[in-house]
C-alpha cells in the first residue's frame, strides 16, 4: 500500500510488534520509509537491476528530512536509468573500505593459508602499518604516503625492517588488486629505502663458547631447541617443527618431510653422537607430545622457543641472529676441507642445472662425515681455554685430522 508520505506522517508512524515494515511513497515510486522493531526508522528506495530487486537505504530518519530523502530517491532512481546499480556500489566502497578492513582480510583468506610466516606479516601490520594507516581508506592510499612511512622506518634506523614492511605492503595491496578493491598498486616500483648486503656474521670461538654456555641456562626445552639449530645447521622454522616420528635415534636420522622444507624438498639431516644425547635426554622429559618443541598453550609447535636467541644476545652482548648459526656451521664445515657441493647437501640447498636433475645420489655418508666432522670442532672450541690456540678438525675421506 502507497501513501502520500508527509513528515508528521511519518513521525507518527508506530513501530511492529516484530521485525520490521515498508511504508511506500505514492509520490516517488520505489521510494518509502523502513520502520524497525524498536521505533528504528531508515529511508529506503527499491529498484530493479537486470530483473532483481534491490533495496537501497538513503539515510536514517530524522537525521534526513523527508524533503531531502525524496530528492536523493530520485537522484537514485535517475542513476539506475542510467544503468548503475547504486546498492552494488555501497557494498563494494565498503569492502576494505580502510586499510584495518583489508589487515583483517589479507592475514585470513591469503597469508593464514599460504604463508609459514604469516605471523611475521601479523607482528609487521600491527606493530609498523595499523598505528599510522588504521583508519585510511585503502583507495585513498597514495604512492607519497607509503614512501612517508617507509623513510621514517628507514630513520630509526631501522632500513632493512623498511624494505620488509614495503614489500609486506606491496603484497596487501596485490591482493586488493584481485580483490577488485583498488584499481592499480600504489606500492609498485616503489624504490627500496635500504641497501641490502649479504650477511657474512660467523661466531669466533670466544663467542661460540659464551653463546654456548647461555644456550645451557636456558630451560631444557629451550637449550636443546638452540644447541641444535648450531649442531644440524638447519632452518630454525625447520628444527620447530620437527616430530617424534621423523626422528630415528638408533640409526641417527632426522628426516624433514617435504611440506615442512623451505624447497618443498624432503631432507635427511644425520644426526651426531652429541645431537643423539640432545635429543634423548629431552625425548625422557618431553615426549607428550608428538611435536619435540611443543607449545604450552595448545597442540603445535612452540613460537617461544624463537626468542631465545634474543635473550641470549642480552646475556651475552654478543650480536648475532638465529640464521648466523647456520652460517657458522656452514663456514666451519668449509673451513675444515668439506666440499661445497656437500655443504650445500648438509644444508638442503635447492641444486639449479640440468645436473641436479640427474644426480639422484643421497650423500647421506658425506652429510654424516660433515656433520660430524663440524661436531668435534664444535667440542674441540667448547673444551678449549681463551688462551689456548685454536685448534682445527679436518675432513678427509671421513676421518679425523687435527692441523
Amino acid at each position: 500500500m502507497a501513501l502520500s508520505l508527509t513528515a508528521r506522517g511519518v513521525a507518527s508512524l508506530k513501530a511492529p510488534a516484530s521485525g520490521q515494515r515498508d511504508v511506500w511513497d505514492a509520490d516517488v515510486q520505489g521510494f518509502g520509509v523502513r520502520v524497525s522493531y524498536g521505533g528504528r526508522k531508515a529511508w529506503v528506495v527499491r529498484y530493479r537491476v537486470k530483473g532483481r530487486l534491490r533495496r537501497f537505504t538513503l539515510g536514517k530518519y530524522p537525521d534526513l528530512s523527508l524533503a531531502k530523502a525524496r530528492k536523493s530517491a530520485r537522484d537514485t532512481l535517475h542513476a539506475v536509468a542510467g544503468g548503475k546499480d547504486p546498492a552494488a556500489e555501497k557494498r563494494a566502497e565498503r569492502v576494505a573500505e580502510t586499510f584495518a578492513e583489508l589487515a583483517t582480510e589479507y592475514l585470513e583468506r591469503h597469508a593464514k593459508p599460504r604463508k609459514k610466516s604469516w605471523r611475521e606479516d601479523e607482528r609487521i601490520i600491527n606493530t609498523e602499518l595499523l598505528p599510522v594507516w588504521r583508519a585510511r581508506r585503502v583507495r585513498e592510499l597514495t604512492r607519497q604516503d607509503i614512501r612517508t612511512v617507509m623513510q621514517k622506518i628507514a630513520d630509526r634506523p631501522a632500513p632493512i625492517m623498511a624494505n620488509r614492511v614495503l614489500a609486506l605492503v606491496r603484497k596487501m595491496l596485490n591482493f586488493a588488486l584481485s580483490q577488485d578493491w583498488v584499481e592499480a598498486n600504489a606500492a609498485v616500483r616503489i624504490a627500496r629505502p635500504g641497501q641490502e648486503h649479504a650477511r657474512d656474521r660467523v661466531l669466533t670461538n670466544p663467542e661460540l663458547r659464551a653463546v654456548w654456555a647461555a644456550f645451557e641456562a636456558e630451560p631444557p626445552l629451550f637449550a636443546a631447541y638452540c644447541q641444535l639449530r648450531l649442531l644440524t645447521a638447519q632452518r630454525g622454522g625447520e628444527l620447530r617443527r620437527m616430530r617424534w616420528d621423523d626422528v630415528d635415534l638408533t640409526g641417527a636420522w632426522w628426516t624433514i618431510p617435504s611440506a615442512n622444507a623451505k624447497n618443498k624438498l624432503s631432507h635427511r639431516v644425520p644426526l651426531s653422537a652429541a645431537a643423539v644425547t640432545i635429543l634423548s635426554t629431552l625425548k625422557a622429559t618431553h615426549d607428550q607430545s608428538e611435536w619435540v618443541f611443543p607449545s604450552t598453550v595448545n597442540d603445535l609447535p612452540s613460537h617461544q622457543v624463537k626468542d631465545v636467541v634474543h635473550r641470549v644476545q642480552e646475556a651475552t652482548g654478543i650480536a648475532f641472529r638465529g640464521h648466523d648459526l647456520r652460517r657458522t656451521a656452514a663456514s666451519r664445515m668449509a673451513a675444515a676441507g668439506v666440499s661445497r657441493l656437500v655443504i650445500a647437501k648438509v644444508l638442503n640447498h635447492a641444486e639449479p642445472g640440468v645436473t641436479a636433475v640427474y644426480d639422484r645420489h643421497s650423500y647421506d655418508w658425506e652429510k654424516r662425515s660433515a656433520l660430524d666432522v663440524w661436531a668435534r670442532q664444535l667440542a674441540t672450541v667448547l673444551a678449549e681455554k681463551e688462551d689456548e690456540p685454536a685448534r682445527v678438525v679436518g675432513f678427509q675421506r671421513g676421518r679425523k685430522t687435527s692441523v
